[in-house]
């Protein structure tokens, strides 16, 4: 803001509520207020009824308007405008899409909406606009809002203050576990597989008779997630079982397929089931895509027989392959295997975000259903005490039929009358007053008197289950199964996804399969990355931007991996494919991996199993690496040096032969054993070279036998007589031969 210009004094007309602060606390303070609300409000299911809240108000707004399972459709245009008008204050798209999954077979295991009309498919298709379908209530939605009208929950109000909505729903369902949730907050995420309800019912009855039950015991009646679109889930069990006992994890799922014989001896696989949440039309297209660029050799063709059930037909090369290595290099290079991650990051009872497992999920819902319960019967009992106080009253008329005639016509204030003859209440004397005279008959009476010993029974035996822990648990247990025998038997409770079953030990040779192409990975200076076709000679030119320069190449495969190391210590990993290729300038490298502008890369090199590296930095510390612990298949890298202030790292060189050759900036020459050098995947290392000045200039590791070489212009020369450098780790070392570059470095 230019210093000639001046805000009016807070308080003045049209300053508005001005105060200072500093940026940082008003932008955390805001940001903490956005985050809050991305988690508690759109991104974490509750634990209770495993619902956000678009889902709850979509389900509640629907339970208004009366679409029951036994009702009607409605418009999903109405539906949306109720939800978004009474409750749900966002765009119409966002909960429309919201509902749409809800009523999709293929993405919920138990859907909550019954759609009618185009509400997508498997392929990935969109559903039709909101003004073309119609919805309402399944019976599982119907389940989860079960005695909601009576007191069983909490109701808030709405975003305007004029309507009321549920905290959350009674769920006589066990919906977390039974659909599953996906959802990214901020600094935290939440993804639960689907699984089979008749299971999880099973798996609660086991809580309740035995609250001390493992996760061990509840994985007998859980042995993993149930997808709706089925296929085979190929995790060993113990990784299931730490899965559920950490709340995190993940699950890999095959495509169920079969081998269908033809004539003369061919034959083709048909896809029957694919894994979930993958859009069949895009798995097509990757499958076409990777046969395009020859990286699918084995596979002669791929057709898509689906209708309204899935059939992919896959045609070998020849009929000499065999299926289930065809089947192997498909898992591996498509989405025909995928990984679902467990992460059950859930809001608790108390609203607070944490990761539960598998046990006190389901503990989590058995106790909510127990303060449903207690809600439930504390409003019947109270609506049981307001019944049996009017039949009191009215019984009280019967016996007093005459006197009671008499104070209504003749009195000019009956209810008080009333009540000062016979000791009623208010509530009793106006029921009275409101009887109608046909209620004055025999028969009536009779009625009365069998109403109110139905309710006293009732009465009683609600107030003996309110007494007894025990016996609410054993009312809990009835419910589950009866959930249990309504969701979890037939063909909505059978079981979709394949389980217990073991990977085949089918070898595959991956080079077999993919075209080995050589390329030259070249680095510029200034970071440019880029590869090129064929192995080039040493000698060849190349091009870089203006004021740029060679840094370093190598040769390798379009099959390789290149391994990049940095000033900062850490090691990046990339894959000779995914470096941009031809003769421009490239990329940056630090688009490919987090780099910031002060790190710049060391040394690059194409990895080889089995070797190992010696790394160093700026003031001379170092250590041998095996060639695995540095490859880290992340943008962020593997950290291998641990760096202190004003060290940084200076080298890395393949750790071949016996002997260690290192010069310091100050000129002096060292070698020393290679055994003296510790092997460790990461740490600060240990000193190879002393210096009073300066650091560490370049090092190579050498056979002594063949001596010493280094590049002095276009020759190489080399030294065999090395007694006068010989020494220990950490020495100083003396000057080295004549003729050494000038530069201190070996130079090949």
């Amino acid at each position: 803001m230019p210093d000639d210009v001046k805000l009016p004094p807070a308080g003045t007309p049209g300053s508005g509520n001005i105060r200072d602060t500093h940026l940082a606390d008003a932008l955390s303070e805001r940001y903490l207020a956005y985050a809050m609300s991305t988690i508690m409000s759109r991104s974490l299911p509750d634990v209770r009824d495993g619902l956000k809240p678009v889902h709850r108000r979509l389900l509640w707004a629907m339970h208004q308007l009366k679409l029951d399972p036994a009702a009607g459709f409605k418009k999903c245009a109405r539906i949306v405008g109720d939800v978004m008008g009474k409750y749900h204050p966002h765009g119409d798209a966002a909960i429309y899409d919201a509902m749409v999954r809800l009523a999709q077979e293929f993405a919920a295991r138990y859907p909550l909406v019954e759609g009618q009309g185009n509400f997508g498919n498997i392929d990935g298709d969109n559903a039709a606009a909101m003004r073309y379908t119609e919805a309402r209530l399944t019976e599982v939605a119907q389940a989860m809002l079960q005695g909601i009208d009576e007191n069983t929950v909490d109701f808030r109000a709405t975003y305007d203050g004029e309507e009321q909505e549920p905290v959350v729903l009674p769920a006589a369902f066990p919906n977390l576990l039974a659909n599953g949730a996906n959802g990214i907050a901020v600094g935290m995420a939440t993804s639960i597989p689907p699984h089979n309800a008749g299971e999880l019912c099973a798996a609660a009855l086991e809580l309740v008779r035995n609250p001390a039950a493992t996760t061990a015991d509840l994985l007998r009646h859980v042995p993993g997630p149930d997808f709706p679109t089925g296929g085979i889930l190929v995790e060993p069990k113990e990784a299931i079982a730490e899965a559920y006992e950490t709340g995190r994890g993940g699950f890999r799922v095959r495509a169920k397929w079969e081998q269908e014989k033809g004539k003369t001896g061919t034959w083709q696989i048909v896809v029957t089931e694919i894994p979930y949440q993958v859009a069949k039309a895009k798995l097509v297209e990757q499958i076409a895509q990777l046969m395009e660029e020859k990286k699918l050799p084995l596979l002669g063709d791929i057709r898509d027989e689906s209708t309204d059930v899935v059939r992919l037909v896959l045609e070998p090369k020849s009929r000499g392959v065999d299926p289930a290595v065809l089947m192997e290099t498909l898992f591996r290079a498509t989405q025909l295997e995928t990984r679902f991650s467990l992460n059950m990051n859930v809001l608790d009872a108390d609203r607070t975000p944490r990761v539960m497992g598998l046990r006190e999920v389901l503990r989590a819902w058995l106790d909510h259903r127990h303060v449903v319960l207690v809600r439930r019967t504390e409003h019947r009992l109270a609506a049981i005490a307001r019944r049996l106080e009017i039949l009191d009253g009215y019984l009280i008329v019967y016996l007093n039929l005459d006197e009671v005639i008499r104070i209504v016509r003749e009195e000019e204030d009956p209810k008080a009358a009333l009540i000062a003859t016979f000791t009623l209440t208010e509530m009793q004397a106006d029921a009275i007053l409101n009887m109608r005279l046909r209620s004055l008959r025999k028969l009536e009476e009779m009625e009365i008197r069998r109403e109110h010993k139905k309710l006293s029974t009732e009465q009683k035996r609600l107030q003996g289950l309110m007494k007894s822990d025990a016996r609410r648990w054993e009312a809990i247990a009835e419910e589950l199964e009866a959930t249990r025998a309504k969701f979890g038997e037939g063909v909505l409770g059978r079981r979709r996804t394949e389980t217990g079953r073991l990977l085949p030990a089918v070898l595959v040779d991956e080079a077999a399969f993919v075209e080995r192409e050589p390329v030259t990975v070249i680095l510029s200076g200034k970071g440019w990355i880029r590869a090129q076709k064929g192995h080039l000679p040493e000698d060849a030119e190349h091009r870089f931007k203006e004021g740029d320069a060679l840094h370093t190449w190598v040769h390798a495969e379009t099959t390789d991996r290149i391994v990049l190391f940095a000033t900062n210590g850490k090691a990046y990993t990339l894959k000779v494919d995914a470096i941009p290729r031809g003769r421009g300038d490239g990329q940056p490298v630090r688009l490919l991996l987090d780099l910031t502008n002060e790190d710049h890369v060391v040394a690059m090199f194409v990895h080889r199993d089995g070797g190992r590296l010696l790394v160093a930095t700026s003031d001379g510390k170092g250590f041998q690496v095996k060639a695995e612990d540095l490859l880290a298949e992340r943008r962020t890298g593997k950290q291998v040096l641990l760096l202190d202030a004003g060290r940084e790292a200076a080298l890395c060189v393949p750790a071949e032969g016996d002997t260690v050759a290192v010069i310091g900036e100050n000129r002096k020459l060292l070698l020393f054993p290679l055994d003296q050098v510790p092997e460790m995947a990461r740490g600060r290392g240990v000193q190879l070279q002393s210096y009073k000045d300066g650091g560490l200039a370049d090092a190579k590791v050498f056979t002594r036998k063949e001596g010493l070489s280094w590049r002095l212009g276009e020759r190489i020369r080399v030294e065999v007589d090395l007694a006068p450098w010989r020494g220990n780790r950490a020495g100083a070392g003396k000057m080295p031969p004549n003729g050494f570059p000038k530069s201190n470095r070996f130079g090949d």
